[in-house]
């Protein structure tokens, strides 16, 4: 042990230590990889020698336009070549890149631009008009709007605005990239679904998307040269970080604007995919696609999901047309999953229910995780007895820095040492954790996250409404729906159809009641609703 106290000449340096970050895959993969094929969209076809100089190029550009690094870059992109390539040339340039939800309301964009501070947004065609409402809307100045025109899809510029491909034009291939000093740098912006208000800005280092990539590529088995479908939003924690991870395997990111059985079945038969990631709505879709849509192919394709837990019935259904289905969890504030229900070999000859129920479990850490554990009000680990709850807290390299310009949000999700999820579950004798309901009453409706208590505040301000609860309707496409409980002033007819319409009004169409129920509300003696209740009965509407 001596010899350890003394570190002369065992410092850090140049060729010893190099910051993580998942720009060093793109620049290896231009090395190692240089013809083979990185991002396919249609009939574009880029090769990981074009990949990288397009890059460069969206560096190099936003660098001549005033972009500093620490400044934000956002977008408002469909998963599109434009939206991968931002994922490196944005922090290419030192900037910080700020996907944002392309469904979400002109208000709430407008407000993420003025938190986040963005100097530039790419805009795709399609999202031009929320991107300039949104820009009008901002208290501050807004970003420059560079639109994203996809011709393919038949959204051709509108020519009010600067075009992406103008933007390349403007850029050198060769430009230098600007390389974290400190891997603890920030990386991106993501935005909560605001389940309390405004949406929290969760900000990303290098280091935990870097070590996101390299435990995603064991808990998926994962091969050289993966085709991948990007169906994943790339605004949902930048698509789990998928798209930063495929040029490590050399891999081949195949865009995909509408997420449709047809253009599902098509990249699978047609382009050979392997890999895709998806909310159970996803599964659903394949499993009931009509005939036409269907496509046969004979390989095996991986398939993370991920939110609601998928239905046993689709989960049995999904693997006999060849698709191995492991659910993940994760959330925001996690780049993605960061837990994977890890299948044990024991488990094959139980029944096929009995396998299904086991498959929706959340399951145990990625490994690029200290430890992912349930705890209870006082923090400390719950029995592993498949019944005590506690909440869902976890530690490691995959956990935001925190959230932007709200220090006391911070320190109450990482009281105690770890970050609190607020998600509360059971955990197994295995350490497999099994979600048993959500602290917040967040609603997962197509992989997106509606807070009851927005979706409630819009009610009430209906000149009808005296009270009103909103939770979650199981749906067979969408997984859950909100669903809407009211209780009426006195004097007051039930049109349901004229409070969706005010609800629409205001909010995303996702966030937006699917049915409204007119009732007395069920209240403990104190007058606080008793949501469980309900919760069960919208089961059986």
């Amino acid at each position: 042990m001596g010899w350890l106290r003394d570190e002369t000449g065992l410092d850090k340096r140049a060729a010893n230590y190099v910051p993580l970050t998942p720009l060093s895959h793109l620049n290896r993969a231009r090395t190692v990889f240089p013809n083979r094929e990185a991002l396919v969209y249609g009939k574009r076809r880029y090769s990981y020698t074009q990949y990288h100089a397009r890059v460069s190029q969206l560096a190099s550009a936003l660098a001549k336009r005033g972009v500093a690094p620490g400044d934000v870059v956002a977008t408002l992109i469909p998963n599109l070549p434009a939206q991968a390539e931002a994922h490196f040339g944005v922090p290419a340039c030192g900037a910080v890149l700020n996907t944002i939800n392309t469904r979400l309301d002109v208000g709430t964009v407008a407000y993420i631009f003025d938190h986040g501070e963005a100097k530039v947004v790419l805009a795709d065609t399609q999202f031009l008009k929320l991107a300039e409402a949104a820009k009008e809307a901002c208290e501050g100045e807004g970003p420059e709007i560079i639109e994203v025109a996809d011709p393919q899809a038949g959204f051709t510029a509108t020519g009010r605005h600067p075009e992406y491909e103008e933007l390349l034009a403007e850029g050198d291939p060769d430009f230098g990239w600007i390389m974290p000093e400190d891997e603890w740098e920030s990386l991106s912006l993501n935005y909560t679904s605001g389940t309390t208000g405004r949406p929290k800005g969760v900000v990303y280092h290098h280091r935990g998307a870097y070590l996101m990539t390299m435990g995603t590529v064991i808990s998926w088995r994962m091969q050289l040269h993966p085709k991948f479908l990007a169906i994943v939003p790339l605004f949902h924690c930048n698509g789990w970080n998928h798209t930063w991870m495929m040029p490590v395997l050399g891999g081949t990111v195949h865009c995909c604007r509408d997420i449709t059985p047809e253009a599902i079945y098509t990249a699978i038969a047609d382009e050979g995919v392997t890999h895709f990631g998806g909310a159970p709505i996803v599964l659903n879709m394949i499993v009931n696609a009509p005939d036409s849509a269907r496509k046969p192919f004979d390989h095996q394709v991986e398939v993370f999901t991920a939110g609601a837990p998928p239905a046993p019935a689709t989960l049995a259904a999904i693997e006999k047309l060849g698709f191995n289905v492991t659910q993940v969890y994760g959330l925001t504030e996690t780049y993605g999953h960061v837990t994977e229900c890890l299948w044990d070999e024991d488990w094959d000859a139980r029944p096929q229910d009995e396998k299904a129920a086991i498959k929706a479990r959340q399951g145990v850490a990625f490994p690029m995780m200290e430890y992912v554990t349930v705890v209870d009000e006082a923090n400390a680990q719950t029995p592993m007895d498949k019944a005590t709850q506690g909440e869902i807290v976890m530690r490691g390299n995959s956990v935001m820095k925190g959230y932007l310009k709200n220090p006391d949000a911070t320190e109450e999700a990482f009281a105690g040492g770890h970050f609190h999820s607020g998600d509360i579950a059971i955990q197994h004798p295995d350490a497999h954790i099994q979600i048993a309901d959500r602290a917040k009453d967040i609603i997962i409706s197509g992989g997106e996250n509606v807070s009851s208590v927005e979706v409630e505040g819009v009610l009430m301000s209906h000149p009808d409404v005296s009270l009103c609860a909103v939770v979650a309707k199981p749906d067979d496409k969408w997984g859950e729906v909100p669903c809407a409980f009211v209780e009426l002033k006195e004097g007051a007819t039930g049109d349901a159809d004229a409070l969706i319409a005010h609800a629409r009004s205001q909010l995303a169409g996702f966030k937006t009641p699917k049915m409204v129920v007119f009732q007395e509300l069920p209240k403990t003696s104190t007058g606080k609703i008793q949501k469980f209740e309900l919760r069960e009965q919208a089961k059986s509407l």
